[in-house]
């Protein structure tokens, strides 16, 4: 066990009853993600006495092992299972490895900001969500923590503050601060389960999500204000050919679209494929109520590509 690792508060032993508790879950991941494992060495209705702690946590390892975080991602921002006992089962599931990969480190990361969502009510104004705060949502999975941001994760703050300026999708996407915070993430290894790093990790990550969801709407209201404009001018059909598009595509379809991505992005956030043709799909409705031309200027190109990875996680 690493240094970091040694410092977290003490987490409760893996017992029966987590593994009672998780077991609906995993058994959904596998089904939904026709997961190639064998099966499950307890009933779901299994008494706590007749579970072997040590055959249920190597199945849990296995599947684990299989599940990517994107998947992970999806399951529970859209399943009706994940409530607050469900995620707080996962992350001391997670956080109680002896070992733990670079993907049990991304889950914990996703994990920590969807259990600390969950928890927060949902009128939380931004100034609020400081490190005490946040430290004291996360006590349940973490235990209790003086939050103090380590001085080896200042970045997290300036990359913060960048994305805080940024007033559409195109800037933040094209600012790197989300690339800098997933490298940050990997480079700071085992350090990364310090719990004052978890605490730094979830606000930092927590913000560029809410940032990230503010951007994105602005833009989806922007194209529709855009597309209303045009059909005002008698415009009809707008050149879309850098968004994938053609080069007549009908305004009232573009609305379409527009709808539907707000429920997709609300589900699943993580499409860069997506991402990359709501950037440029603003920037042909900017262009087309602008008489421009066909060519998307460089920064809008650069945010195109910057979206290929994707969003916050």
């Amino acid at each position: 066990m690493t240094d970091a690792q040694n410092s977290s508060q003490p987490l409760p032993e893996q017992s029966p009853s987590m593994f009672q508790a998780l077991h609906p879950v995993y058994q959904a991941l596998v089904c939904e993600f026709v997961i190639e494992v064998p099966a499950c060495p307890f009933a779901a209705d299994s008494a706590p006495e007749a579970i072997n702690v040590a055959e249920a946590q190597a199945w849990l390892q296995q599947v684990d092992t299989e599940i990517q975080v994107h998947q992970l991602r999806q399951f529970l921002q859209t399943t009706p299972m994940a409530n607050e006992a469900v995620l707080r089962g996962l992350l001391l599931h997670h956080l109680h490895k002896t070992i733990k990969s670079p993907a049990d480190r991304d889950k914990i990361d996703f994990l920590l900001v969807q259990y600390f969502s969950y928890c927060a009510p949902s009128g939380l104004a931004d100034s609020d969500v400081d490190l005490e705060y946040v430290a004291q949502v996360l006590e349940p999975v973490i235990g209790p923590e003086s939050p103090k941001l380590p001085t080896w994760l200042a970045p997290l703050e300036t990359l913060l503050q960048s994305a805080s300026h940024c007033q559409r999708l195109s800037e933040l996407l094209h600012s790197g601060a989300l690339e800098q915070g997933r490298k940050l993430k990997a480079q700071v290894r085992d350090r990364f389960f310090d719990p004052s790093a978890m605490v730094a990790f979830a606000r930092f990550s927590f913000m560029i999500r809410r940032i990230f969801f503010r951007l994105m709407h602005d833009d989806l209201n922007a194209i529709q204000d855009g597309l209303r404009e045009l059909e005002r001018r008698g415009t009809h059909a707008i050149d879309c050919r850098r968004a994938q598009f053609s080069a007549e595509e009908p305004t009232a379809r573009l609305r379409m679209i527009c709808q539907s991505w707000k429920v997709m992005f609300h589900a699943e956030y993580s499409s860069g494929q997506p991402l990359r043709m709501l950037v440029d799909l603003r920037a042909a409705v900017d262009d087309a109520l602008q008489g421009g031309s066909a060519k998307a200027p460089q920064a809008a190109r650069a945010a195109a590509a910057a979206a290929e990875s994707g969003a916050p996680e």
